[in-house]
């Protein structure tokens, strides 16, 4: 399992399964948040992860898939895609430092 400083993220890849658009809402909210930071945001299928994904935020449902995809990203989970404290814990590391992925 990957871990990143939140000083060094320069990429959060929010990753789906099914395309059904809520993956990309959230990734629309987090670019808003996350841009003043300097991190970019985007949006991947979770079997096509980038290669050099830092980040990859995904539902709890699909960890194990991203990990064995990206085997070096730091991967966060959630459960909901409106509002879950993920998002905000997330957002705190990348602004403070701490590490993710832990």
């Amino acid at each position: 399992m990957g871990t990143i400083a939140g000083s060094d993220v320069r990429r959060v890849v929010v990753a789906c399964d099914a395309g059904m658009g809520s993956s990309v809402l959230l990734t629309s909210q987090l670019s808003r948040r996350l841009k003043p930071l300097g991190v970019e945001v985007v949006h991947s299928p979770v079997h096509r992860l980038p290669p050099d994904a830092q980040v990859v935020l995904c539902h709890q449902g699909l960890a194990d898939r991203a990990r064995s995809v990206a085997p070096e990203a730091a991967v966060v989970t959630f459960q909901l895609f409106l509002g879950d404290p993920a998002f905000d814990r997330l957002e705190a590391a990348i602004k403070s430092g701490q590490v993710i992925g832990e």
